[in-house]
């Protein structure tokens, strides 16, 4: 069973938008974020597996995938709150949350600003913006698109009809060259292809300013109480980690060793290993049925 036909896509009303969730399963509520340039599905790989004993709710960000294009809204603070709402919609009180790259600074706020709404956390390669810990990562400066992106109209004019080939530099780039199933890598490319979608898709970087703010805030004022994981691979590294390191009560961090940016794509089985038993197994092993063939594991390398 492929993981599209396991989950259902359904539209649901959030924060003053219509956003686009993939549900699917029964059992403890998992919430997973994705970041740019993805949808949904770059949770594809690892989302069999999960359903075995979870609810999985796989929402597009704002303004991405077959969410609304809304005009505004994308700072970290309006998409934890969309997040939220979500769970609502869905009648969750609670989920665990992981979430990667855009999707981690939400998450991050989520969990300190409604600690009752998160069980478990796991962020993975990302950033959180002014927070110390991550200074080596930026010593030559941020990473060139971050400033490309931000200006305003100018991503999308030069870019506009090479959608292909620049969704493309990043799938590749994010698995060390091994790239993405062709099935995700031609949602993903037309999921961005149009000058809307990269407005939306640009406008996440454009909030920045507003998202470091709400960030260095939120940390100052609360700290995570819940189960934290903080994954790394190429090329953040163990920055994350030594950012959230000052803020969370109870951290384990871990490093997957030959592993591009998109983990979920290019080492589930190895991201898996780390998500089961953090994420919890509520039923006994052979007690209850599995949707989808198992995925095999093999150890990950690099626990920090």
């Amino acid at each position: 069973m492929s993981p599209v036909s396991a989950l259902s896509p359904r539209r649901v009303a959030a924060n003053g938008i219509e956003i686009n969730v993939a549900v699917g399963g029964s059992g403890p509520a998992v919430l997973l974020l994705h970041g740019f340039p993805h949808t949904w599905r770059v949770w594809s790989r690892v989302v069999p597996d999960l359903l075995r004993d979870h609810r999985v709710i796989a929402p597009d960000l704002r303004g991405l995938g077959d969410s609304d294009r809304a005009p505004g809204g994308y700072d970290a603070a309006n998409l934890a709150a969309d997040a939220e709402r979500i769970l609502d919609a869905l009648g969750e009180a609670s989920a665990a949350v992981v979430a990667i790259d855009a999707g981690v600074p939400p998450a991050f706020l989520l969990a300190l600003r409604r600690p009752d709404r998160v069980r478990r956390l796991v962020l993975m390669e990302a950033t959180l913006g002014p927070l110390p810990g991550a200074e080596d990562f930026f010593a030559d400066g941020p990473p060139w698109w971050f400033g490309f992106h931000r200006v305003p109209d100018l991503a999308e004019t030069v870019l506009a009809g090479n959608e292909a080939d620049y969704i493309g530099w990043f799938l590749q780039t994010g698995t060390r060259g091994r790239g993405v199933p062709r099935d995700v890598h031609d949602d993903f490319v037309r999921a961005y292809t149009g000058r809307d979608s990269l407005r939306c898709a640009f406008s996440h970087y454009r909030a920045a300013p507003d998202s470091a703010r709400q960030l260095r805030e939120a940390a100052a004022a609360s700290r995570l109480a819940m189960p934290v994981m903080a994954i790394g691979a190429h090329p953040v590294g163990d920055a994350l980690e030594r950012q959230l390191r000052p803020v969370a009560d109870d951290l384990t961090g871990h490093l997957i060793e030959d592993c591009g940016h998109i983990i979920p794509l290019d080492r589930p089985e190895e991201l898996l290993a780390l998500l089961t038993p953090f994420l919890g197994a509520p039923h006994p092993v052979g007690t209850h049925p599995a949707p989808c063939p198992p995925t095999p594991y093999t150890s990950v390398g690099g626990r920090l």
